[in-house]
């Protein structure tokens, strides 16, 4: 017997938390855990329970939904469902996220539950040996401004640290997000992210070229062009992982 795909609901309109709860009952495999009408009780309800997956509206009092992905340590799968098409469609139509318009309808939640269904099974495989790393093939969520992106951490090639932030270049976009780059560093899978110096963390599949640099330290040029110092301390653990 399959796990149950354990699930959150937040949504402020009791109603609509009801409907979709009626409509889930249609699906087996997942499991309502809880409910939540605002994003303060969601980000209690999220922490604690640890869901596989939430159910989020994104207009609501005070906050919306795009502030509590913003606020969550631990980020489940998110399926967006709104009674509004103007909310960044284009950012969240992706295989492995969803965004459904209200009124849901069975046979459109039955599409985005395979979607789900395929990401927690490929994301297991994954993690069989990560040790809670977050692999590259997964999808990250970033919200800088007003602007918001769903990005497989395959496709950042460096994360700077600016103050108190930290940087996401991946294609032309370099969004910020309120978080240490030694907290993102943790998570990051050894085997492909580097930390170059203090300020720098390289996606080392992005790397065309490498020189020696000042003071026994080393430059890297990735396929963009962007040249980059390792720094004389992380010298000799790059070249061992590079293996030169």
């Amino acid at each position: 017997m399959s796990k149950k795909i354990k699930t959150i609901l937040i949504d402020d309109e009791r109603l609509a938390r009801q409907e979709l709860k009626y409509l889930l009952q249609e699906f087996p495999d997942v499991q309502v855990i809880d409910e939540a009408e605002n994003v303060d009780d969601a980000l209690e309800k999220i922490h604690r329970l640890q869901p596989d997956l939430i159910f989020l509206d994104i207009e609501m009092p005070e906050k919306n939904g795009f502030d509590l992905l913003e606020e969550l340590e631990y980020l489940p799968k998110v399926v967006f469902v709104t009674a509004y098409n103007q909310y960044a469609i284009q950012a969240f139509e992706s295989e492995a996220l969803d965004y459904v318009l209200k009124p849901t309808k069975s046979e459109r939640l039955a599409k985005t539950l395979d979607k789900v269904r395929s990401e927690i099974h490929q994301e297991k495989l994954s993690n069989l040996m990560s040790d809670s790393k977050i692999t590259p093939e997964k999808r990250i969520f970033l919200k800088d401004g007003e602007k918001c992106y769903f990005v497989r951490l395959s496709e950042v090639y460096m994360i700077e640290s600016v103050g108190n932030y930290c940087r996401f270049h991946f294609g032309t976009n370099k969004p910020m997000i309120h978080r240490s780059l030694n907290k993102i560093q943790e998570r990051l899978d050894p085997t492909i992210f580097f930390r170059a110096n203090r300020q720098q963390i390289i996606n080392t599949e992005y790397i065309m070229d490498i020189d020696s640099y000042y003071k026994g330290g080393m430059k890297v040029i990735l396929n963009n062009g962007i040249e980059l110092e390792i720094s004389t301390r992380n010298s000799v653990a790059f070249k061992d992982m590079m293996g030169i």
